[in-house]
């Protein structure tokens, strides 16, 4: 049972167990989407409705923020861990070197996507590629023909959010071949070293935001949207 924080969804699921729904829904040949959800994004969606329907359409709404998390305890809901687009990435990535699972690259600057899919195929032996193109391609039409001809079973689009989720919605049903859809921001930058992520520790303490927000002082009015976030969920008469 999904739970839901001020309209928006999100999916209780750890890592292993998406994997595994993603694992029977392809055996059925069925489509899944993948959507990051964290507070900044649940408060956008309370004034954008194409925002809360792109969220709350998407198969797996996962919990890549400590605010979900924290929401989840204070209305005592199931979800235990946080699951971030990045490390959810690199589950379908191991997913995919495992299964053979074609995958393809879509998003960032030539030189980002190059090397990190240099280092997608060195970090997971055997991961078949079935092509890559950068966030920088004018032709839709062209680019949609070529992932459907590449073969590929899994699609990471890395345009930044909403825009790479509304290519996704418009683009599924004519990519009838591709079975799973992520939508991962800048998780390209990671896996080509061109931005590192927060030390483990802060990784494992739910504290990235405060390690970039110090990177970062300009962030200062995005976290903000965290208070406000808690405070709206504690404060909603209709959970």
């Amino acid at each position: 049972m999904k739970e839901s924080y001020l309209g928006v969804n999100v999916s209780p699921l750890t890592y292993e167990g998406i994997i595994e729904e993603i694992r029977i829904r392809m055996s059925n040949n069925e489509q899944s989407t993948i959507i990051a959800v964290n507070p900044e994004k649940v408060m956008t969606a309370q004034k954008d409705p194409q925002v809360r329907d792109l969220i709350n359409g998407a198969t797996f709404q996962i919990a890549d923020g400590v605010g979900i998390l924290l929401a989840s305890k204070l209305k005592k809901g199931t979800i235990t861990s946080r699951v971030t687009g990045v490390d959810m990435m690199a589950r379908l990535l191991k997913f995919a070197a495992d299964d053979q699972q074609p995958i393809y690259l879509y998003g960032a600057k030539k030189e980002v996507v190059e090397k990190a899919a240099a280092n997608i195929q060195k970090d997971y032996p055997g991961i078949p590629i079935a092509g890559m193109t950068d966030g920088y391609e004018q032709d839709e039409e062209a680019l949609v023909q070529r992932i459907h001809d590449s073969g590929a079973r899994i699609l990471f689009v890395a345009l930044g959010s909403p825009k790479q989720e509304l290519w996704i919605r418009r683009n599924m049903e004519r990519l009838q071949n591709v079975l799973v859809f992520q939508g991962v921001g800048g998780s390209f930058d990671v896996f080509s070293g061109t931005v590192k992520r927060a030390p483990s520790f802060f990784r494992k303490t739910g504290t990235e935001w405060f390690y970039r927000l110090c990177s970062d002082p300009k962030r200062i009015k995005r976290q903000l949207n965290l208070p406000r976030f808690l405070v709206r969920v504690l404060t909603d008469k209709s959970q």
